[in-house]
């Protein structure tokens, strides 16, 4: 059992109803509901009883409930005394993005989570105290409804990828309007990726394609490339799968995709330590150029022939 399973189960547990207890916790009630049937796999036994009108605890979960508050009391205790004893280093929690550099920079201060996991579940850790830090994408709605600080490190630029007998496969650039997006129907692993497609896809004009396979990645991404035979946004998220000679990558044009990584915190922590982190990555932003490359590209856009604006 996971500390943050328990988490779930206990708002489950008091709210005795899924959206409700998501929506406590703010994440997405597809995962909510996955994380309490892996806690109920883990156990070998079901904890609630639920249909479409009701939740009820089973006998196994009501008296799970007493011993779940007392473990997280426990465990949020040790975590206070731990933090008020003499330094320890920050727990950072990372999606996919983490330079060499930032990790020699903050080896002092900082020790990596085991756990790579998605954004939108790393930003949650750090609002329940599960990590000190994370290196993620946010968007503004989520920062506030978790009341987290977000510190800008980089913005990405993604490519589209495409055919290489695709009409645009030898354009400088690929119009946004001629982009497809891939927005997955598992949430508990997309959410983050969803929304920032989506809100891409209203910027710019982009056609959002529904997929239910986890294809924004890896092979299934480029076995999508290769059957709709469009332009198609490149997610972040790296993986081994070897790119397929028959594709290509291609910029795209204005509005220009920008995934944004910053260093999340909690807003009202202020432990000297997470402010010497700060300082030091955005003293890295600025020495390797990651936040500016974005609007760099653009300038030199609109000093090429030919460019409108």
């Amino acid at each position: 059992m996971e500390l943050r399973q328990l988490r779930y189960f206990l708002a489950v547990a008091e709210e005795l109803h899924f959206g409700r207890a998501a929506e406590r916790l703010h994440i997405a009630s597809p995962s909510l509901s996955q994380q309490i049937k892996q806690l109920e796999r883990e156990l070998g036994t079901a904890l609630f009883v639920r249909d479409r009108r009701h939740v009820e605890l089973t006998r196994a979960g009501a008296a799970l409930v007493g011993d779940a508050r007392q473990i997280l009391e426990l465990a949020d205790a040790a975590a206070r005394r731990v933090r008020g004893t003499a330094r320890t280093k920050l727990r950072l929690g990372h999606v996919s993005w983490l330079p060499a550099e930032l990790t020699q920079l903050l080896g002092d201060v900082v020790r990596l989570d085991e756990w790579v996991l998605p954004s939108h579940t790393q930003a949650v850790r750090v609002a329940e105290g599960t990590l000190d830090l994370a290196l993620a994408w946010i968007d503004a709605g989520r920062l506030t409804e978790l009341d987290l600080a977000a510190h800008l490190v980089r913005v990405e630029t993604l490519p589209a990828v495409l055919p290489g007998d695709h009409r645009l496969a030898r354009a400088a650039e690929v119009p946004a309007a001629a982009v497809s997006v891939l927005v997955d129907s598992d949430q508990s692993s997309w959410l983050a990726w969803n929304e920032f497609a989506l809100a891409y896809a209203a910027a710019g004009g982009a056609h959002v394609v529904r997929i239910d396979d986890g294809g924004v990645t890896g092979q299934a991404f480029f076995d999508h490339v290769t059957r709709m035979r469009v332009p198609v946004l490149q997610s972040p998220k790296r993986h081994t799968a070897p790119f397929p000679p028959s594709l290509v990558r291609r910029p795209i044009g204005a509005p220009e995709p920008g995934w944004a990584w910053s260093l999340l915190h909690r807003r009202d922590d202020d432990r000297p330590e997470v402010a010497l982190v700060v300082e030091r990555l955005l003293g890295l932003r600025a020495t390797m150029g990651w936040a500016a490359a974005s609007a760099e590209r653009h300038e030199r856009r609109k000093q090429q022939p030919g460019h409108d604006g």
